[in-house]
């Protein structure tokens, strides 16, 4: 399948359609905050940074650091407090990441998720088993700095030339193309078609169950 050896994948809008709730929840802790209250578009612009940097996104002239720190815990309560059929896996995921898997491939993630987030969402979603290694925004750079990437790379010792990320959002693109991966924009979350595109990945699919047939045509 290609002569791609890793594959790393973002989490939210990538593998999980959650970018809906990650959206009201920004909104509501801005609320409670006492915070301007970002619209939609604005607020799904800022998805996949670390939600420091997302902060910073959303209010750049905010310099109360209490308030950040009271949207910071609203934002959390509110996220961690949904079911979970607010993070459910796009339909045909799982099977994604079993065909990947057996084909030889190795996979990863990078997010801009907390840990904790993260791991919530693979004992909700079951998909943890699926990735060898995780990069998530716990105090290192945030994409789009390559730090993430660069890290997983050292770790499988995989070249950055057989290595492809897989993302909804142009911060995971700029990542990508900042650490001399393949790029590879999948339409399901934070960006539309035409973002993505000015980031110049490699394709960019309707989403990530497109990605074996794109792979085999390599």
């Amino acid at each position: 399948m290609s002569e791609a050896k890793l594959i790393v994948f973002d989490w939210d809008g990538t593998l999980v359609d959650s970018v809906s709730h990650i959206v009201a929840c920004m909104q509501g802790a801005a609320r409670d905050a006492g915070l301007p209250v970002p619209d939609d578009s604005t607020a799904r612009d800022v998805i996949g940074l670390g939600l420091d940097d997302a902060l910073s996104g959303l209010f750049p002239g905010e310099h109360d650091p209490e308030a950040l720190a009271v949207m910071i815990r609203a934002y959390r309560e509110r996220y961690f407090a949904a079911d979970d059929s607010a993070v459910a896996p796009f339909e045909g995921v799982g099977e994604l990441l079993e065909r990947l898997r057996t084909s030889g491939l190795r996979l990863a993630v990078a997010t801009g998720k907390s840990p904790e987030g993260l791991q919530r969402a693979f004992a909700q979603t079951g998909l943890g088993g699926y990735f060898e290694t995780l990069r998530c925004a716990d105090g290192r750079l945030a994409k789009p700095h390559p730090a993430m990437l660069e890290e997983i790379l050292a770790e499988t010792r995989v070249d950055a030339g057989l290595a492809l990320m897989v993302g909804d959002s142009a911060h995971d693109l700029a990542m990508a193309r900042a650490a001399s991966v393949g790029g590879v924009g999948v339409m399901t979350g934070a960006h539309d078609r035409s973002r993505l595109m000015r980031c110049g990945p490699l394709a960019c699919l309707p989403a990530a169950i497109h990605l074996p047939p794109w792979l085999a045509r390599r």
